[in-house]
């Protein structure tokens, strides 16, 4: 019996073995949890062709260097290539080293309750330096608000909603499914990718189409 328990342990080894082989020799084997990240949510801001064969999934914090980085690449992208792929933004605040990482999200999403979703997203990203240490980040805000001649009083109640700190914590919990550990995290059809810069992403979309 003792011989038959070692048996069953060392091809359940080996089986095992066999699996961790064939996935680190198949680098696009994609996890569920990862194909799931490109189904589009109702609540998700989108921007390109809904009908496009690539679609691109960012995870991004507001205050984050990194994704300030990356904004006008993405901006280009979607200038240049936006007939070929649909490009997907999704919250993911790093609120234990961003203070103001959920208070930016909050204004973004309350933005788009008027349907400057997009200016008040780049605007946000472009003066990141202005507001990002500030403590009066959220007053900041509102006066983007206002040159976005958006109205005040509706822009800080969307803010302070229940509605948009649900969206923000759905979208934050989506990408721990996905196994996100930083920002800003690309997918494109349910692959992570890392692009260095605009050629490579550019590359690697047209490669999906």
């Amino acid at each position: 019996m003792k011989n038959i328990h070692w048996l069953s342990l060392l091809f359940v080894g080996i089986g095992l073995l066999v699996f961790f082989v064939i996935r680190a020799s198949n680098p696009n084997m994609v996890s569920s949890a990862n194909e799931n990240v490109s189904q589009i949510q109702k609540s998700d801001w989108v921007t390109g062709n809904k009908k496009a064969k690539a679609i691109l999934v960012e995870y991004g914090d507001f205050q984050c260097p990194a994704c300030a980085y990356y904004e006008p690449i993405v901006e280009k992208l979607t200038n240049d290539l936006g007939d070929k792929f649909l490009f997907i933004y999704r919250n993911f605040p790093l609120r234990q080293i961003h203070k103001n990482a959920d208070n930016s999200a909050r204004a973004v999403e309350a933005a788009g309750r008027q349907n400057k979703y997009w200016q008040m997203h780049k605007i946000i990203y472009l003066r990141q330096k202005d507001w990002a240490e500030n403590d009066s980040a959220r007053d900041i805000f509102i006066k983007y608000a206002k040159e976005l001649k958006l109205n005040a009083n509706q822009f800080i109640q969307d803010m302070d909603s229940l509605d948009i700190a649900q969206k923000i914590e759905q979208d934050l919990q989506s990408g721990q499914a996905a196994n996100i550990e930083g920002t800003p995290t690309f997918f494109l059809n349910g692959k992570k990718i890392q692009p260095k810069d605009y050629k490579d992403f550019k590359n690697l979309i047209l490669s999906a189409i």
